[in-house]
């Protein structure tokens, strides 16, 4: 088990990582799986005390996931009285997921910082365990394993600002892969929003806003007529996000 300096750590403050991927028509999020117990946790940690917290959290998602170049947004900050529970504490202790004497610093109350992040699913090869973790998997937003603490209260926060961000941040840039056809882009709204959204409504209006580039390329291997593939002009998308895509959907 690695070594825990509490010198170097800042008291009470800790981050929380919820990383959003996007696979086979499902919003996924990455989660790892304590030691020795049937409970879930999302990749975050302490902040060392000569750290910028942003580059913490960056530095926690680098370990996990392999990739140094993650979209990252702070979107809340979670600071119950009732978040720290001691007999929570106890049972890891007991468990043998952290040693007796970590005991102390995991039972100090903590207010944590929320980040989400969004990465394509496939450039997540092997997704990395932690010190107190022995997996660490991708799990659909919608069948989610048994989760420690609050955490998926803050899951569930995460997601709810997704939604409303949905227009003004690079959202499908990031979660869908370089190339992609209309369906999928409107699949990846559908699964945020939750909700079925018309196909033709949709298609006028996404290609109103002048983000996508026709590559005149066709998805090949599909059951029906391939439908053409297309990349996000960055530059255009990244501009027409900030004045805001639309009202609504």
């Amino acid at each position: 088990m690695a070594n825990l300096n509490t010198d170097l750590l800042t008291p009470s403050v800790a981050i929380d990582c919820v990383v959003f991927g996007f696979h086979e028509n499902e919003l996924k999020v990455l989660l790892l799986k304590l030691k020795n117990i049937d409970l879930w946790a999302l990749p975050g940690g302490f902040v060392h005390k000569h750290v910028d917290i942003e580059t913490e959290a960056h530095n926690a998602l680098e370990l996990r996931t392999g990739l140094d170049n993650i979209f990252l947004k702070q979107f809340h900050t979670f600071g119950s009285i009732e978040r720290n529970d001691t007999d929570h504490n106890k049972m890891l202790v007991d468990k043998k997921v952290i040693p007796e004497e970590w005991f102390p610093w995991f039972n100090q109350r903590f207010i944590s910082i929320g980040f989400y992040a969004l990465v394509e699913y496939s450039q997540v090869k092997e997704p990395i365990p932690g010190p107190i973790s022995e997996a660490c998997e991708w799990c659909s937003v919608n069948d989610l394993p048994p989760l420690m603490l609050d955490h998926e209260h803050i899951l569930t926060v995460a997601h709810e600002t997704l939604k409303k961000e949905l227009n003004n941040q690079p959202i499908g840039l990031n979660l869908l892969p370089k190339r992609f056809t209309i369906p999928e882009l409107q699949s990846l709204y559908e699964t945020i929003l939750g909700k079925k959204l018309d196909r033709r409504n949709f298609r006028r209006k996404v290609m109103s806003f002048g983000i996508l580039v026709c590559t005149n390329e066709r998805r090949t291997g599909v059951a029906h007529k391939a439908p053409l593939l297309y990349e996000f002009d960055e530059a255009s998308y990244i501009k027409a996000n900030e004045a805001g895509l639309s009202s609504g959907w």
